[in-house]
């Protein structure tokens, strides 16, 4: 089986920042004074660690035994925060995305419907849209959601998706492009949340159409 490929957060280093391998990670703490790193599974982990304060996630971790465990999930979830989820007919199919308020179930954003989408590209969206609303209201509040691809895709910036555009979907393709050039262009604080289905039940978003 292959090895999976982790996420190192340096906090405090020769450099700070996210490095892709632990011998990337190794050389910015090292013999360095009051290092501060921890590993991750995934990238968007990383992100969310990165924005945070290193207390938050490690509470003590010999240099010869580099962490990976991914983020523990809390008891509940963040009340005062947005949900986001997307809905598509079929695989590809006609898609929809939206997000409320976690809390309260208050709609903010509803989009589509987009015909010749896929649920992946939905979720990437309603991300951004949620991201650039909460920028907007100048309001740092967390945002959840339920896709792990689509956290990973927020976190490298690009939609990595695998359909082709095509005449019906070239508005699609478009807001794909102008949410890539966003993120590209914008900084944010929100951390962006795995919502954890399997703790809490389905997120408040869902369309509830399975």
């Amino acid at each position: 089986m292959a090895k999976k490929k982790h996420f190192y957060v340096v906090w405090k280093g020769r450099e700070t920042g996210i490095f892709e391998s632990w011998d990337a990670c190794k050389a910015q703490v090292e013999g360095y004074a009051g290092a501060q790193y921890k590993g991750f599974e995934h990238r968007h982990e990383a992100e969310c660690a990165l924005r945070g304060d290193y207390r938050e996630y490690v509470t003590g971790n010999p240099f010869n035994q580099p962490a990976t465990a991914t983020l523990q999930p809390m008891s509940r979830p963040i009340p005062d925060s947005y949900a986001v989820d997307a809905a598509c007919s079929r695989n590809p199919g006609v898609l929809e995305y939206r997000g409320v308020h976690t809390d309260t179930g208050e709609e903010l954003f509803r989009q589509g419907p987009y015909p010749n989408g896929t649920s992946n590209i939905g979720e990437f969206l309603a991300i951004v849209h949620a991201l650039a609303l909460l920028k907007r209201q100048q309001s740092t509040i967390p945002i959840y959601s339920d896709s792990e691809i689509a956290l990973d895709w927020v976190a490298i910036g690009r939609c990595r998706t695998s359909l082709k555009p095509a005449e019906d979907n070239a508005e699609l393709f478009d807001l794909i492009a102008r949410a890539e050039t966003w993120l590209q262009e914008n900084t944010y604080t929100n951390q962006i949340l795995k919502w954890q289905t399997d703790i809490w039940g389905e997120i408040p978003a869902d369309f509830g159409r399975k």
